[in-house]
């Protein structure tokens, strides 16, 4: 597998690492894409490495083979972070959509192995139930760039036969996790109007009945992607804000200085 790695230049000394997984529904999209946004909103202002995974895609590479392809990354960038000049205790996991499902998969995973722990995981509109059983899943059905069949679709290529099993393991959709207890802060954030509302919402209440941390954003008429096709738009702005915040808040609180934003 590849890991696509980035850093600002010129400076010196182990920098945190954005971890990040793209989205494209688990079919399709890659770890190039992604980076000039990232550097741009992130690794510039707050002085981050960034690596950007390249994991398998389905249907060709069917659960587990896309998340142990991010753990097995994650393992080794955190092995390797004297060579690559990152600090190890400043891991951010992150992705957006699918991207942001195995974010929250990644971060299950990491736990229960006992594997680097990550310093907080950055949720966009994450992908997390196979189960298309909500009330927002079922109200947008034929609304918007992303509705109920685009998502069976996407996860019937993913889980092959398991699609829909009721002894799904939570790593492969982290909205069957029972116990979200002993996680990193999460910044989770998700549209009003868009189907994965209803269980990116259930997952941040559900992170805090475990006693942990959750920020939650769920932006007001907002439909998946939105930042991504209206850039511009005021939404969008505020939206691209409060995680860079949110990403500030966290690096200020493990000692990490940072830059104004630019």
């Amino acid at each position: 597998m590849t890991l696509v790695s980035a850093r600002p230049s010129g400076l010196v000394g182990p920098l945190p690492l954005l971890y990040y997984m793209h989205g494209g529904a688990m079919i399709t999209g890659n770890a190039w894409s992604v980076l000039p946004r990232i550097l741009r909103e992130w690794a510039l202002p707050l002085e981050l490495a960034v690596i950007s995974v390249e994991y398998r895609l389905a249907p060709r590479a069917q659960y587990p083979g896309p998340l142990e392809d991010c753990y097995a990354g994650l393992v080794w960038a955190a092995r390797h972070a004297a060579e690559l000049d990152i600090d190890a205790d400043r891991i951010i996991i992150g992705g957006k959509s699918a991207g942001g499902g195995l974010a929250a998969a990644l971060a299950l995973l990491t736990r229960d192995r006992g594997g680097p722990g990550p310093l907080g995981q950055l949720l966009l509109c994450p992908m997390l139930d196979d189960r298309d059983s909500t009330f927002s899943s079922h109200q947008m059905t034929g609304l918007g760039m992303w509705d109920l069949t685009s998502n069976a679709t996407a996860w019937k290529a993913l889980l092959g036969d398991r699609y829909g099993a009721a002894d799904l393991p939570p790593y492969a959709a982290p909205a069957r996790a029972t116990d979200l207890s002993g996680l990193p802060p999460a910044y989770i954030e998700v549209g009003s109007a868009e189907m994965f509302r209803d269980e990116d919402v259930a997952y941040a209440n559900a992170i805090w009945q475990a006693g942990g941390q959750a920020e939650l954003h769920v932006w007001p008429g907002a439909y998946h992607g939105f930042d991504s096709l209206a850039p511009r738009a005021a939404l969008s702005q505020d939206a691209r804000n409060a995680r860079t915040r949110w990403l500030r808040r966290l690096l200020a609180q493990s000692g990490t200085r940072s830059r104004p934003a630019v």
